[in-house]
């Protein structure tokens, strides 16, 4: 996962718990899914829009 082995994502887990404390760690973990979820969305939605310029450039 992103090149990140068990040992650094503990650590990475540890220092987020640290820095923000156990009631907001939840939330952030939400609002960074929401966004993760609506970049894929937008991919996805300009990779359809690329492929169907490309498939009317071929028709015509």
């Amino acid at each position: 996962m992103f090149g990140m082995g068990m040992p650094e994502l503990v650590i990475v887990l540890v220092i987020a718990f640290l820095l923000f404390g156990a009631k907001r760690l939840p939330e952030i973990g939400k609002s960074v899914g929401r966004t993760i979820q609506e970049f894929k969305r937008s991919m996805k939605e300009v990779s359809s829009d690329d492929e169907n310029k490309s498939e009317s450039k071929k028709k015509a």
